[in-house]
C-alpha cells in the first residue's frame, strides 16, 4: 500500500457482497461502503425488505447499490446470484458475511424454549443453517471467483459472545422459576464461534491467491430495548453503555479496504471493552 492514509480506505466502485443486507447493521455496513466508493450488493431471504434498504439506500446517497432475493443456505441459489453479479459488474472484490439469525430479548422472553435442556433440533439446524453453513457457501462461492481474480476480502461479522459467554443473568425474568427462564440459545454461541474459526481456515487457505480474511467481534447494539437489560448489560461494559448502529462503519471501512492491506486471520473486537472483564 502506498500514498495518503484516507486514499487508503477508498473502494473505487468495487463490489461488496452483504448478507441479511435487509437489517439494521447490513444496511450500516452498506452505508460504509458506499461512503469509500463502493457499490454494495445486499442479499437477503426477505424479497421487500432487501429490496426496501437498497432503494433507501440509492436515494440517500444517489449512488448504485443493488439487492437481491437470496437463501444463502441453499447452494444453487447462492452460485446463481453470483453468476449474475459477475454478469452484470464483472468482478466480486468484498463479501460480508453478516447474515445470522439473533432473536431480540423480546423473542426470547416470548421463547421459553430456548433452555438447551429443550432446544428443539430444528432451532439448531435453521440458526447453523444460516449463521455458519450460509457462510461457508458464500465464502466457497464469491471466494472462489475473488481467488481467480487475485484479489479479494471476505469479512465475517461474528460477536462478543463469540469471545465469551452469554452471562443468561440479563435475560433472567422475576417471577420465573429457572426451567422457564428466557437464555441466549447456545446456537448464537456455537454460531459465532464458528467464524472465527472459519475467519482462520480462510485467512491461510487464499493467503496465496491475494484473498484477506477477517473477523469483527461487535458489542451489542442499542434498539431501544427493555430498560432493565440495558442497564444490566451495560453494567458488564467498561464504557458504560452499547453502541449505537453507526459505530461499526468505520472498522467496516477500514477492514475491507486497503486501509488494512497487510492484516489477514485477525479477529477485531469492538465492544466498549466488555471483553476485557
Amino acid at each position: 500500500m502506498s500514498g495518503s492514509v484516507l486514499a487508503s480506505f477508498r473502494l473505487n466502485d468495487q463490489v461488496a457482497i452483504i448478507t441479511g443486507g435487509g437489517g439494521l447493521l447490513g444496511q450500516k455496513h452498506a452505508e460504509a461502503i458506499l461512503e469509500c466508493g463502493g457499490i454494495p450488493i445486499l442479499l437477503d431471504i426477505d424479497s421487500d425488505k432487501v429490496d426496501y434498504a437498497a432503494q433507501t439506500l440509492r436515494k440517500k446517497y444517489g449512488q448504485r447499490c443493488s439487492s437481491l432475493c437470496v437463501d444463502i443456505t441453499n447452494p444453487d441459489q447462492v452460485k446463481s446470484s453470483c453468476k449474475e453479479i459477475l454478469n452484470q459488474f464483472g468482478h466480486i472484490d468484498i463479501l460480508i458475511n453478516n447474515a445470522a439469525n439473533n432473536p431480540s430479548i423480546e423473542d426470547i422472553t416470548d421463547k421459553g424454549c430456548l433452555q438447551l435442556e429443550e432446544l428443539p433440533l430444528d432451532f439448531w439446524n435453521k440458526d447453523l443453517a444460516v449463521g455458519l453453513t450460509g457462510a461457508f457457501l458464500c465464502s466457497r462461492t464469491y471466494g472462489v471467483a475473488m481467488s481467480q481474480a487475485g484479489k479479494g476480502v471476505i469479512l465475517n461479522v461474528c460477536s462478543d459472545l463469540a469471545l465469551i459467554a452469554p452471562d443468561q443473568r440479563l435475560y433472567k425474568k422475576p417471577g420465573l422459576n429457572d426451567k422457564n427462564q428466557p437464555v441466549k440459545p447456545v446456537t448464537y454461541s456455537v454460531v459465532k464461534s464458528g467464524l472465527i474459526g472459519l475467519t482462520r481456515y480462510l485467512a491461510t487457505y487464499w493467503a496465496d491467491q491475494g484473498v484477506r480474511a477477517n473477523a469483527i467481534a461487535p458489542g451489542g447494539v442499542y434498539t431501544e430495548q427493555e430498560k432493565d437489560f440495558v442497564k444490566k448489560l451495560t453494567n458488564l461494559i467498561p464504557m458504560g453503555r452499547m453502541a449505537s448502529a453507526d459505530e461499526y462503519k468505520a472498522a467496516i471501512a477500514f477492514m475491507v479496504s486497503d486501509a488494512s492491506s497487510y492484516m489477514t486471520g485477525s479477529i477485531m473486537s469492538i465492544d466498549g471493552g466488555r471483553t476485557c472483564w
